[in-house]
């Protein structure tokens, strides 16, 4: 009669789900975080730590969020439980840009332009509203995400005390020296009505016309002696290329390069007369062959240091200019000449500096000549393109026309050419009080990551314009300075009075500016004053958020030894440039420690993600299907620093990821039952041989995480190169899950745990060392896969606290104190584990010839020379649990069979063989041994479980 053993074996008991069903838990996990105030406890409990805060740039509060704000929101997370993990407090502000022309043109749709159908106060209470509604919306997909942080307490630029702190922070920067104003060009967007920074424009192709000018010498005597040559009555001229014909009103200057040789050459004749034209040597011919002009016919040389001063004669306007030299004139394309508007250039305009010219701009705001300009008036500017070169035509001084395919700068919001157009502007200027100087100095003491990111934003520091911070809008913080209604010049007292303002819009907010009596500030000198109705570039109301949070967020006082910003790969123009220059403007050095940058979103092909394409991946459509933790192991996995590929694909191939995770987590917690980590772990130096191994793949694991999550608190200036490499983190937890543990070590202790005495000291060391595994497995997991990591912490043996993020590295660390695994004890299982792999392809070989079963059904056969049977020594007789096979054997290598499997052992020959098994099965544990039915009251057992099953226990050394 046969005997039921089932009471006998240990097999995994888990009420850890094999299923994720993250769509489905974790709106529920979310919803136990928040009704245990899960945040404001993690805060409590870590206030004695010291602080790594991650400052969160804003995403601007419009429209839904899209996968680039996952990517971004994600990563932060990740960085922001790690330095929870890690041992400080990691407090995290989430935060919203309010301001500027997406909100205003959103409002516009709905209630009108202002001036128009709305007056303006009302106009920006309804942008408060849209952005309110916007931030609601946004706040709940990113809390979906599971980041961690203040969300009932963001901090929004639109708020009165940040409106506030704006303007102080302005008052800092304006006390340092380092505002100005002055009617200098920039880019300009005739849509927006406005001037644009440089973050908000972005370059794409466009079509322009490409025109070669003559400019005719008023003493053209005089310039071709310059060359040797007596002219006779022909004309000398100076020739330009251009591809912005409508600049040439505003033209006052052509620029050559003192250091070109420039050669004086037969040009094409004008209504008979010769023409000799001034052409950079360099590009000569290839002028001449635009020009119809086949030969090349140099009359004489000069340097362009010679020509400096002469008058030339505007093609079509009665001005005369001057020509000057200056050192942006280039020979990569054109004539070795640059008409020079500083109305409608920066480089113009600094070389109109030099020389005294006077900075002319017939364009209004809309884009349009103003009265009085001279052929063009009341024209838009790219209409005027026809009109000019069909003027010049008729003048005869036009030498070539063509069409010219460029990368041209464009508005970013509206996808349109921009202009660089010259109006009275406030700026913070670069050089005037050394701010670009002290910039690229502090630059040099923040850690980038990827490291290339300094010598980008070096380069922009380096060769950047003033900022113009002074913007043509409605919605906004206001520049709330008074001019002198003559001079133009700012009060003189303007940093103190710029504080009271401060303090009249921190109780009523930016509206209050333009409510104010200048009578209330200035007394009897109001009517002297004029209040600036521009208002502040939201870059600069962004820029400083760290005057706005960092340095006033209660939350963010304390002992902080490090500061993060994390953002797109396009930041080192926009918020990483912006927070530098206002934080070195205002105290001298930058206001963060740590830079890190990530790059786009794009689809399988390395396309950009666009509606028209299809190629769209919705973060919320992801989290309904697969799950958050899903999307968000997919951005831990992936190389941030480049730009980031994502599909349906993809994410499938995450999803199976995540579950092999899935898989080996709920092993181990199946296992885990019944084992007490206080009462029941074993000590590490009375571990078998294969546990010991297990704890050193684990530790590995642990300081890896310690390293790409550090430094850790104990060290906060010991930074690692594996800092923040989560994509390799990932890939070594794969590795855990998959090799270390699922290919070998779970498979191979499955006998030891289900078919040994419960508290078998053997078995109790294979749950000590699956226990310290999940202990690293959880925590390293955890910034990562949040959910999933809570739901295993949910299940584990021996826990504290509710929470895994309670939990820190540091605090495992005495789990693995004593550890040690001698080299040849590595390389032992090393080299068993490839001798295994040889008898496994032949197990399988046989299987696929239905010659065998599973493993258990084969018996192996291996053939060593001697020093390798040494090297095994006394583990021979447990080797059959490392094959998972009925029967191992080993055998003098000259004894091999001559249809052995070539194989080898460490580096020496090895022979293997393997033939199915003859031997019976044993009910309990299905190994076949010789020895089942030799104990009459369990006929079916072999030996093993006999003792097992009704004796003192199995004895287990090695494996």
């Amino acid at each position: 009669m046969s005997i039921d053993y089932k009471s006998t074996i240990h097999l995994p008991d888990t009420k850890f789900a094999m299923k994720g069903d993250l769509p489905t838990r974790e709106p529920l996990a979310l919803a136990a975080w928040d009704a245990s105030n899960l945040h404001a406890r993690l805060q409590a409990h870590t206030a004695a730590r010291p602080s790594y805060v991650l400052h969160d740039g804003p995403p601007y509060a419009n429209g839904q969020i899209h996968i680039g704000h996952a990517v971004n929101k994600t990563l932060k997370d990740i960085v922001v439980k790690g330095k929870l993990l890690s041992g400080f407090r990691s407090p995290y502000v989430p935060g919203w840009d309010c301001h500027g022309l997406p909100i205003e043109h959103a409002v516009e749709k709905d209630i009108g332009k202002v001036g128009v159908k709305v007056d303006a106060r009302t106009f920006r209470v309804k942008c408060r509203e849209y952005a309110s509604k916007q931030i609601d919306s946004q706040r709940e997909d990113f809390k979906r995400l599971g980041v961690l942080g203040y969300w009932d307490q963001p901090y929004r630029t639109m708020d009165f005390k940040f409106e506030a702190d704006i303007l102080r922070a302005l008052a800092k920067i304006v006390a340092n020296g380092h505002l100005a104003r002055g009617a200098k060009p920039v880019h300009w967007c005739f849509d927006c009505g406005s001037a644009l920074a440089e973050a908000e424009i972005e370059y794409a192709d466009k079509v322009s016309p490409a025109i070669d000018v003559a400019y005719d010498a008023i003493d053209g005597d005089g310039l071709a002696a310059k060359f040797g040559v007596q002219r006779g009555d022909a004309i000398v001229a100076v020739p330009i290329w251009t591809t912005t014909p409508w600049t040439l009103p505003a033209s006052m200057a052509v620029t050559l390069n003192a250091g070109f040789d420039y050669v004086l050459v037969e040009g094409p004749a004008r209504a008979g007369r010769r023409v000799l034209l001034v052409l950079a040597e360099a590009l000569a011919a290839d002028v001449l062959k635009r020009s119809g002009v086949e030969a090349l016919a140099v009359l004489g040389r000069s340097s362009g240091a010679e020509l400096e001063g002469f008058k030339l004669q505007h093609p079509f306007l009665s001005r005369q200019v001057l020509l000057i030299l200056g050192e942006h004139v280039t020979a990569d394309a054109g004539t070795g000449a640059v008409h020079t508007a500083p109305g409608h250039g920066q480089e113009d305009f600094a070389v109109g500096q030099k020389y005294g010219l006077e900075v002319v701009n017939p364009v209004g705001g809309n884009g349009v000549f103003v009265t009085g300009t001279e052929f063009v008036e009341g024209q838009f500017v790219w209409k005027a393109n026809d009109t000019i070169i069909e003027l010049l035509r008729e003048r005869g001084v036009l030498l070539a026309s063509g069409k010219l395919e460029h990368s041209y700068p464009h508005c970013w919001r509206h996808k349109t050419p921009v202009a660089f157009r010259a109006t009275p502007q406030w700026f913070i200027a670069m050089d005037q009080a050394n701010l670009r100087q002290q910039a690229l100095a502090a630059i040099k003491q923040v850690q980038w990551l990827p490291d290339w990111g300094e010598e980008r934003i070096t380069g922009m520091i380096a060769n950047r314009p003033d900022w113009c911070i002074s913007r043509q809008r409605t919605w906004g913080v206001p520049i709330a300075l008074f001019i002198d209604r003559e001079t133009q010049e700012p009060h003189p007292d303007s940093v103190a009075l710029i504080g009271k303002v401060a303090e009249v819009v921190e109780r009523d907010g930016a509206d209050a500016w333009y409510e104010l009596d200048a009578a209330s500030l200035l007394g009897a000198d109001a009517a002297r004053y004029e209040k600036v109705t521009d208002i502040l570039d939201v870059w600069f109301d962004s820029g400083v958020t760290h005057a706005g949070v960092l340095d006033a967020r209660a939350e963010l006082n304390g002992e902080r030894v490090g500061t993060m910003y994390l953002e797109g790969s396009d930041q080192h123009r926009g918020w990483f440039h912006s927070s530098l220059l206002t934080a070195v403007a205002m105290h001298g050095h930058a206001p963060y420690t740590t830079v890190l940058t990530h790059g786009f979103t794009v689809d399988a092909q390395g396309r950009k993600m666009s509606k028209s394409l299809g190629n769209v991946v919705a973060p919320q459509k992801v989290i309904s299907t697969l799950g958050a933790d899903v999307l968000r192991l997919w951005v831990a996995s992936t190389d941030y620093r480049n730009e980031m590929t994502c599909g349906d694909e993809i994410l499938k191939r995450v999803g199976d990821s995540y579950r092999r995770i899935r898989n080996t987590a709920r092993f181990l917690l199946g296992n885990l039952h019944g084992f007490n980590p206080d009462s029941d772990r074993v000590p590490v130096a009375q571990m078998l041989l294969l546990d010991r191994w297990a704890m050193q793949q684990a530790r590995r694991v642990l300081k890896l995480a310690q390293r790409v999550f550090g430094p850790d608190a104990r060290a906060p200036s010991d930074h690692s190169p594996d800092l923040c490499e989560f994509a390799a983190l990932v890939q070594e937890l794969m590795r855990f899950c998959t090799v270390d543990m699922g290919a070998a070590y779970l498979d191979m202790t499955k006998d030891r745990l289900y078919t040994m005495q419960q508290a078998a000291p053997a078995r109790r060391s294979a749950q000590t060392a699956m226990h310290a595994a999940l202990e690293v497995l959880v925590r390293a997991l955890a910034p990562i896969a949040s959910f999933t990591a809570e739901e295993i912490w949910a299940h584990m043996p021996g826990r504290d606290h509710d929470s895994v993020f309670f939990s820190t590295f540091a605090e495992i660390e005495p789990l693995f104190a004593g550890l040690t695994l001698a080299a040849e004890e590595s390389a032992l299982i090393a080299d068993l584990a490839a001798l295994r792999g040889a008898a496994l392809k032949r197990i399988e070989e046989l299987r696929n010839d239905k010659q065998l079963g599973g493993s258990l059904e084969a018996e192996v056969d291996v053939y060593l020379d001697a020093a390798s049977i040494a090297r095994i020594g006394d583990c021979r007789g447990e080797l059959r649990f490392f094959f998972i096979t009925s029967e191992v054997r080993v055998h003098a290598l000259d004894a091999a069979p001559a249809d052995a499997i070539v194989a080898t052992f460490g580096s020496v020959p090895a022979k293997v063989v393997v033939t199915p098994t003859t031997a019976g099965k044993c009910v309990r544990c299905w190994h076949h041994r010789s020895d089942v039915g030799s104990e009459p009251d369990h006929p079916e057992l072999c030996g093993r479980c006999v003792t097992n099953v009704a004796g003192k226990g199995e004895q287990r050394d090695w494996f």
